[in-house]
């Protein structure tokens, strides 16, 4: 299983966020480092993943509108793909 810990201390804009999701489920390289390229991603996702957001200091990083969307988008790639746990 891969565990992917989304906080402050490791994602400090989006391009952190992106750079982290690419190189921790060795995305392909046509990852186009958005939130829709995301969701295609996790949704092909194969192996167990499970994915923990410290949403409060997201927020502070990304902004809350962009950790909304996050948030869905990572829920709703929970509830297509089997593979991805949340916590």
């Amino acid at each position: 299983m891969i565990y992917l810990h989304l906080d402050a201390s490791n994602v400090t804009n989006r391009s952190d966020l992106h750079d982290l999701f690419a190189q921790t489920l060795s995305l392909p390289e046509w990852y186009g480092r958005n939130l829709d390229a995301l969701h295609d991603c996790l949704t092909a996702q194969s192996e167990d993943v499970c994915i923990a957001a410290a949403e409060d200091e997201l927020i502070g990083t990304l902004g809350e509108r962009y950790v909304g969307q996050l948030l869905r988008l990572l829920r709703d790639s929970a509830e297509e793909n089997p593979h991805i746990t949340l916590k």
